[in-house]
């Protein structure tokens, strides 16, 4: 099997890391990967904040908690974020984000480090705290979260559901 289709068939959600740090130089791999995902006509509506400051990881953890109105760690311990938001003056700008976040998960695995998509991305970076990070750093326009991709590392790899009947339909 090609390095390729173990990526596409072995890659899981993970919900439980250790505090392990994943290395500036693997986040930096792994973004990278994220930038040549495809876009609508190539206009790259994305943007990545990638987050390894374990007070602004720990903010982006609370303000996720709060649109589920729960006191957990929607992160599951993972010490990386990499957050993904969209240009929303782009009509494709949902799917090119989602595609960012698949090859952003894609090239995790590649490099040995676990991910998981954390939603809410939407409603944290609409609330006016999220505004205020965009702010902060510099970061001007209507940008939309798209969503959260948690990096890390577990000792707690979920095996592969069974896929589902009626998955695909062939038309010769």
């Amino acid at each position: 099997m090609s390095e390729l289709y173990d990526a596409l068939l072995n890659r899981r959600s993970v919900r439980s890391y250790n505090d392990k740090p994943v290395s500036k130089e693997t986040i930096e791999k792994i973004v990278e990967a994220g930038k040549y995902a495809p876009t609508g006509m190539g206009r790259q509506s994305p943007i990545i904040i990638a987050v390894t400051n374990k007070d602004m990881r720990d903010k982006l953890s609370r303000l996720n908690a709060k649109v589920m109105n729960k006191d957990i760690d929607p992160f599951y311990g993972a010490p990386a974020v990499l957050v993904v938001l969209a240009d929303k003056a782009l009509p494709t700008h949902i799917y090119d984000g989602s595609l960012v976040m698949g090859q952003l998960m894609l090239a995790a695995y590649n490099e040995g480090v676990s991910s998981c998509w954390i939603h809410r991305a939407k409603e944290v970076f609409e609330s006016d705290e999220g505004k205020a990070i965009l702010k902060d750093l510099g970061i001007e326009g209507e940008y939309e979260g798209i969503g959260h991709c948690i990096l890390g590392y577990s000792d707690n790899i979920p095996e592969a559901k069974e896929r589902k009947d009626n998955y695909v339909y062939f038309i010769d």
